[in-house]
């Protein structure tokens, strides 16, 4: 399983994360592309690590929140959405192609990522962005009870998805994950390290009800935005690898 971690998160003096540190370990990066996080020169660094370490780039979309980090859900026209998505993923695709580098995969960011999950109407607008972009790329999304559903759905618009499983978020019953403002939402590195052997193992998860959950996953999210978290990701790499 492929482990995918957001990366490219800094902006002019404020940093987020060690790019440099955690590329070895990560097989896919997704890269802020501007309205939520990243500069030019912030993207310009992610992609050559990436190069470097000969990892995936995927361009990571997000509302235009700077401020917020992304994680403010804002209303707006589809038009004037599907224009956003494609003028962030237009802006990675092309420092990349500057280094040489191809773009592999979107995942939007934050409260996109959850509108998108939660509401039929935004999946339905990042579809279209995303159908609509000069190149075919997959789009990265939750992997959910109702994967078979979003699968079929993206297919009618011309779109392949990947599935992600998330190393330390706890999970609802319905393949939600737990609100952050919940206790017990976020899993120290022991849970973790547990979560992700038995999802490579059986393909399941268990609820914070207890309930073992299956889902389908592609990939695996990894946060890396602190020291804790590249311990973590260095756990998780060795455990696959063995």
């Amino acid at each position: 399983m492929k482990l995918n971690c957001d990366l490219g998160e800094s902006f002019g003096a404020w940093h987020m994360g060690d790019d440099d540190k955690i590329m070895p370990y990560v097989d896919m990066a997704s890269i802020a592309c501007g309205f939520h996080a990243g500069d030019p020169l912030v993207m310009q660094r992610a992609i050559r690590f990436a190069k470097i370490h000969k990892v995936q780039i995927g361009a990571h979309p997000s509302y235009p929140d700077l401020q917020g980090f992304g994680r403010r859900s804002m209303k707006m026209a589809k038009s004037e959405l599907v224009a956003i998505i494609q003028y962030q993923i237009s802006a990675l695709e092309g420092m990349a192609k500057c280094q040489g580098v191809e773009l592999s995969y979107v995942k939007p960011h934050g409260a996109l990522y959850n509108d998108m999950m939660a509401d039929e109407s935004v999946f339905d607008t990042v579809l279209q962005g995303i159908s609509g972009f000069h190149l075919s790329v997959p789009l990265v999304v939750q992997a959910t009870s109702k994967w078979q559903y979003l699968q079929n759905h993206a297919e009618q618009n011309g779109v392949e998805l990947w599935f992600e499983a998330f190393a330390d978020r706890r999970y609802q019953d319905d393949g939600s994950l737990l609100p952050r403002s919940q206790p017990g939402a976020v899993l120290n590195a022991e849970q973790m390290i547990l979560q992700v052997e038995q999802l490579t193992k059986t393909g399941e998860v268990t609820t914070v009800s207890g309930s073992r959950l299956n889902i389908k996953a592609d990939t695996l999210c990894v946060h890396g935005d602190n020291e804790a978290a590249l311990t973590g990701i260095r756990s998780i790499r060795n455990f696959i690898a063995s």
